[in-house]
This record gives structure tokens, sequence and C-alpha cells, in this order.
């Protein structure tokens, strides 16, 4: 019944709703109107009471509202008693103004349309849509209480979709909290895992370092030592042998499990290693033995020594002072054998203590004297022997003696020191490389323990220095001796090999003083020579000036790449000695002319060798070159006197009392100066030419002697300049013989031809 009851409410709105649809469809406009006009009901009045309105019409029959642009809302018949014939229009009063100015309506009422007939016309039409509404929803009532029960059908699933919602909400209400239940058990586990893995780790680096495989025993007890995989085991018992140490330093008990197998398998790795190395070290006692191959093969089992270091201290000082014996009677046994053989080569005939530069040629020697070297280039004379400090020479191959002697070659002291001291450089790099890397020591140990190797090495190459230097006395081979060792440090330096330091310096040591010694010796030679004990002397560069200026070239250019300035002092001393020496052999001649020849020639010369080895500006060159240029033209004077002598005394004369304003006193001198213009005139060429030929017996160097020319040629011409300015004052003007004066572009033309050409 409930049902039937619902059915038929739904259907009566459902008719009302499609009745005002179909009137508003057939309809429109009068529909809108009719809606209008009932609208302008008073509220409170049913539409009966209303002239024109209520005849013929059901209360129940009132047009539902249409969208007409006059009415706010339609009505709502969703409630409404089709029953019943009361109808009661509400807030009519609210819409009246709104209503009258609907278009419609003002159109309706404009035309005078009888609103009762057109109401009454309405509600008829309304009446039949009804009908036929009702009608049609009638044979539609089927569809209808089907589309009910699906529509209950809906609630109830939907009613059941809802239920399955909630219990949805209410499930994943429980796994939120179940979810976080288990991510505080995940962060705890996690923090269990993290911590066990930890323990884990370091249980097991304790495990694995105290675990002795057996791989590791076999290979240590019965892998011979040049195996490659002794050596991986020994480092890995090495490495177990630490952790044990480190673990009982810690109180780890397990220790103790594998303290005694660790012991055994360290006595048998000690064992074999002390009798492997020891083998290599006896293997230098062998003679004729390369030492370098042993070395390097040490060195490829350099780990064996620093385990013994770490394991068995008392082994490894063994092996080590067994080394350092065995290394250092080899390095001896060579040195000695090497450096005998190497002096055999040596010149026979070396400097003694009479071949200084100030002896005399003339010196006579006894009848059991060897002879003399004074005749030889090798002590003042630089030469060849210079090239043994170049850089090609320096790191040349050492010298081999026997090879030496079946070719019957000899050197100088120099090469046999660069030989022995390249030879002691080269073994001592590498010995000292060799111990730093071998036995892992640095700085003083390393130095200590070099020194220990090459102690006695060092000690015999310095006395039999200091023994070889008490009777030498060629001061080139000791001073190249000393750039040597100069570079030598150098190199040493470069290849980081401090610990030949001490060992330069005491070179050093022994060599600047007997190098000193030696050149006071010479200083001193030159000093006490006497010219009147020389013998007969000439104007030509004496020998004694030459041996100086060879022996100064030498040393300067020596010196110039390691500058050492009392080196310098000592050759200047030389140099004073010299120059004195010169002036004083200059003295014995007679006539200021040969004196200043002698001096010319000698200053030429000294000055030509200095220049072919040292710098143009260095104190030796510059010295000599004033003094040169000083004698020269005192020389140049000196020439041109006799020919010319008069004429220079006048033309200073003259231009002194020119100077002065005495002019007026050359009036007197007209039979003076006539007699020096003819005197000229009639002899000048004669006298330019025996002037050449006296220039050009007089020097022995042809350039020189074309300068002295050319200087003498020159000043002459710039007298006759002279003399023609002074005959041209008034005073002298109009004197006749002006008239025999030679031009002197004239005389310069002739003078060039006496230009000699070398």
């Amino acid at each position: 019944m409930a049902a039937a009851a619902t059915m038929a409410a739904a259907a009566r709105e459902l008719v009302l709703r499609a009745g005002a649809v179909d009137l508003e469809e057939e309809e429109g406009p009068l529909v809108r109107a009719r809606g209008c006009l009932s609208s302008v009901v008073p509220s409170g009045r049913s539409a009966s009471e209303m002239p024109g309105l209520g005849s013929g019409r059901r209360a129940g029959s009132s047009p539902a509202t249409g969208g007409g642009p006059g009415l706010q809302e339609p009505l709502q018949l969703g409630e409404l008693d089709i029953t019943s014939d009361e109808f009661i229009l509400d807030e009519v009063d609210v819409h009246i103004q709104a209503n009258l100015e609907d278009e419609l309506v003002k159109e309706a009422l404009k035309t005078g349309v009888d609103l009762r007939h057109y109401s009454k016309q309405v509600e008829l039409d309304l009446q039949q849509i009804e009908q036929k509404s009702i009608r049609d929803y009638i044979q539609e009532s089927e569809n209808i209480a089907s589309l009910h029960n699906q529509i209950t059908a809906c609630d109830a699933v939907l009613e059941r979709m809802e239920q399955m919602l909630g219990a949805f909400q209410s499930d994943l209400s429980s796994i939120s909290s179940e979810i976080r239940t288990l991510q505080e058990q995940s962060g705890a586990m996690n923090i269990r895992l993290r911590n066990r893995q930890a323990v884990r780790g370091r249980l097991g680096e304790l495990v694995d370092g105290l675990v002795v495989p057996s791989a590791l025993v076999t290979a240590i007890l019965e892998a011979p030592v040049t195996e490659p995989r002794f050596l991986e085991q020994l480092q890995e018992l090495d490495a177990k042998a630490a952790a044990v140490r480190e673990q009982e330093a810690r109180g780890t008990a397990a220790c103790a499990d594998v303290r005694g197998v660790l012991d055994r398998l360290r006595v048998k790795a000690v064992t074999k290693i002390r009798e492997f190395i020891l083998q290599k070290i006896y293997s230098f006692r062998k003679p004729m033995t390369n030492y370098q191959i042993p070395q390097t093969a040490l060195l490829k089992y350099r780990f064996f020594y620093q385990f013994l270091l770490g394991n068995e201290r008392a082994t490894a000082k063994e092996i080590q002072d067994e080394y350092v014996e065995t290394l250092g009677k080899v390095y001896l046994s060579y040195s000695r054998s090497y450096l005998g053989r190497l002096m055999k080569v040596q010149y026979e005939e070396v400097a003694e203590k009479d071949d200084l530069m100030g002896v005399e040629d003339t010196a006579k020697k006894g009848f059991f004297s060897k002879p003399s070297l004074r005749s030889r280039n090798t002590i003042f004379t630089l030469g060849a022997r210079g090239s043994v400090i170049s850089p090609t020479e320096l790191e040349a191959p050492i010298l081999v003696p026997h090879t030496a002697q079946r070719g019957e070659q000899r050197y100088p002291f120099e090469a046999l020191f660069r030989s022995q001291h390249y030879a002691l450089l080269d073994n001592s790099c590498r010995e000292y490389l060799f111990i730093c890397e071998f036995f892992v020591v640095s700085g003083p140990a390393a130095h200590d323990l070099f020194h220990a190797v090459m102690g006695r090495t060092l000690g015999m190459t310095l006395k039999h220095l200091a023994d070889y230097l008490s009777d030498c006395y060629d001061a080139i081979a000791v001073f190249l001796c000393i750039h040597i060792v100069l570079r030598f440090r150098n190199i040493a330096a470069k290849r980081d090999v401090p610990a030949l330091d001490r060992y330069w310096e005491q070179v050093l040591a022994l060599l600047w003083p007997r190098f000193e010694l030696i050149l006071e010796m010479n200083v001193q030679s030159v000093r006490s020579t006497d010219p009147q004990r020389l013998g007969g002397l000439d104007t030509r560069p004496h020998y004694i000036t030459r041996r100086y200026a060879e022996f100064s070239s030498a040393l300067v250019s020596i010196n110039q790449t390691f500058p050492n300035e009392r080196t310098l002092q000592l050759l200047g001393q030389l140099q004073v000695e010299v120059e004195n020496f010169v002036l004083r052999v200059a003295a014995e001649f007679s006539s200021r002319k040969e004196q200043l020849v002698f001096l010319i020639n000698n200053y030429d010369m000294m000055l030509g060798v200095l220049m072919e080895r040292a710098a143009d500006d260095s104190k030796e060159v510059e010295g000599f070159q004033q003094l040169l240029n000083a004698r020269t033209q005192e020389f140049i004077e000196e020439l041109l006197s006799p020919p010319f002598g008069g004429l220079v005394a006048f033309v200073k004369e003259a231009e002194a009392l020119i100077e002065r304003g005495q002019a007026e006193r050359l009036r007197g001198e007209e039979a003076r100066v006539t007699q020096l213009i003819r005197g000229f005139g009639s002899s000048w060429k004669s006298s330019v030419e025996s002037l050449s030929q006296d220039v050009m017996r007089s020097f022995t160097n042809f350039r020189n002697g074309t300068s002295i020319i050319q200087g003498a040629l020159t000043q002459l011409i710039q007298l006759y300049h002279r003399f023609h300015r002074v005959l041209s004052q008034p005073q002298l003007r109009a004197l006749p013989a002006r008239a025999e004066l030679i031009n002197i572009h004239h005389l310069m033309v002739e003078l060039k031809k006496h230009k000699p050409n070398f």
C-alpha cells in the first residue's frame, strides 16, 4: 500500500510537470499571459472571486508557470493535491507591479482583449491538455513502476556500497596504525642490522687478521724465496704478525691460539731470507764481479729486509753489517786498483818546482835532472786541456787504463782526476740511492750508513790526492780539478745525493791552498827575476810575458764559469808583477824608442792572447789596452820626432804665442818658416817611407804595426794641417814661401799610398 501511494504521488507530480510543459509548448505566449494575469490576483483571494477569471475553472487546473520575462519563478506543484478545489496564490502583491510591466500584458491591455473570455478559453485548453497528459501517464504507469523499482534497487545497492565503503574506511584506519607499527619495527630492525653488520665487519677483520690460511703456511715452508708467491705470502705473514701484536696489546685472548703458528712461520721465513740475502752479499766478493747486478736483484726483494726489520732486528742488523763490511772492501779494492792503473797513463813529464813563470830559460840544471817542461805549452798554456770541464767531456765515460796503455795514450792529471771522480760520483750516487731504498733509511741515518760503506774509499782517495798535490806545481791542472769538483758537486745535488757534500768540501780544502801556493810561487818568481841575468835582450815579446799571457788567459777563461774573488786577487798581484817586470826589462834598453817598441810588443802580445779567451770587458784586458794605447801614442810621437821634429816644435810654439795673444812675434820667424816649408816639401816622402819600414821591422804583429803606421800618418796630416793654420795668420800670410806649401788634400792622397795592406 505504501508503495502504491508513493507511486500515485510520483505519477501526479509527473502529470503536472508534463502538463505544464505541453501547455507551454502549445500555447506559448498565451499561457505566459494567463500566468501573468493570474499573478495579479490579490493575496488571500481565490481565482473564482476575481471577475471573469474563476468561471468554469477547476481548482486544481492552475497552469504551470512559464519562463516568460515577467515572472520571477515557476510555482512549485510538487506537494499540490489535485483532488482539492481550493487554490491559493501567495505573494501576489510582490509581483503585481512587475507583471503589469510585462510586454504581453501591456499589449493585451492596449488591444482591449476580453480577459474573461480569454481566461475561459485558456481554462478549456488546460483541461484538455491535462486529460491528455493523464492518459499518457496512465499508459506509462508500468514503466514508471519499473523505474521506481529500479530506483529502489539502486538505493539498496548504494546503501550496501555505503556500508562497504564504511567498512573499507574502518579497515584503512586499522591498516594505517599497522603501517606505523611496522615502520617502528623496521627502524628497530635496521638499527639491529647495522649494529650486527658493524660487529660482523670488526669481527671479520679480527678473524681474517688472526686466521693463518694453508696457502700461507705452504708458501713460507716450501716455496723458494725467489718465487712471487713467497713474496706475496711473506707480506701476508707480516700483516698478520702486526695484527696479532696490535690485538695482543688490546688484550685479545684469541691471539694466543695463533701466536705459536705465526712464530714458527716467522722463524722459517727469517732463516730463508737471511740465507738468500747473505748469498747475494757474498757474491760481491767474487773477483771481476759487476756488483750492480746483485744490487739490482736485491732491490727486487727489498721487502725481505723490511720484514726482517719489523720481525727480527738482530738478523736485520747482521745483514746490514755484513753488507757494509763487504761493499766497503769491494769499493776500496776497486778504487785503489783503478787509481793505481790510472796514474800509469799520466804524462811522464810533469811540472816541477823549478818550472815557474819567472825562471829563465838559460837556467842550468844538474847532470842527472830530467828534461824541463818549460819548452812545452802544457804548464802555462790551456790549449785543449780546458775541454775536460765542457759538458760533453765532463760526463764522458771513464778512462780504461789498459786500453790507454795498449794505445800508448797519455793524459794530464786533470783528465785522470775527472775520470776517477766521475767513477766515484757515479758509484756513490748509486750506492746512496740503494741504501735509502733497500735499508729504508733517510736523512742523517742514510748519511751515516753511506759513510760506513764508502768512508774508507773516500779516505783513501783524499790521502792519494793530498800526496799528489804535495809535489804538484801545475797550477792549471789544479785549477781545472777545482772546477771539476764544483761541477760534480752540482751534479750530485741534481741527483739528490747530499752524502758527498762533506767529501767535496774536503777535496776543495786540499786543492785551493795548493793552487794559491803555486800562484804565489809564480808571483814571487816574476818579482825576483833579474833582467840582467836573462841574457841577450831584443824588442820582441819576452817569453815570461808570453807565459803570463797564456797562463792568465787560461785561468780567466776557466774562472768565468764559476767566478772566485780569491783567484781574481791572485791574478791581479801576478799582473802587477808582470807589468813591473816588463818595465824593468825595458829599462835595460839604451834608447827610449827601443824601450817603447819592447813595451808595445809585449803589451800587444799579452792583450791578443787574453782577448782570445777572456771577455773584452775583463779587468786584465782593459788594463793592458790602456797601457798599449798610452805607449803607442808615445811611440808615434817618438817616431815623428827625427824627420819632423822642427815642424812639431814650431807648430807648438806658434800655437802657444797665438793663444797668449803674441802673434806679432811670428814676424821674426819668416826665415825659419821658409826653411821648414822647403825642408818638408823635399824630404817628407823619403821620411814617410823610412818611417814605415822602421815600424814594420820593429813590431812582430803586422796588425799592430799597421795600426801604428796609420796612427803616425794620421798625426802627420794633423800636424801639417795645424802648420797651415799658423801660416794663415796675418803676420805670415804675405810670406813668399807659402806658395811652396803642399796642398793638404794632395798630401792625404800621397800618404794613403804608404798605408800597408796585409
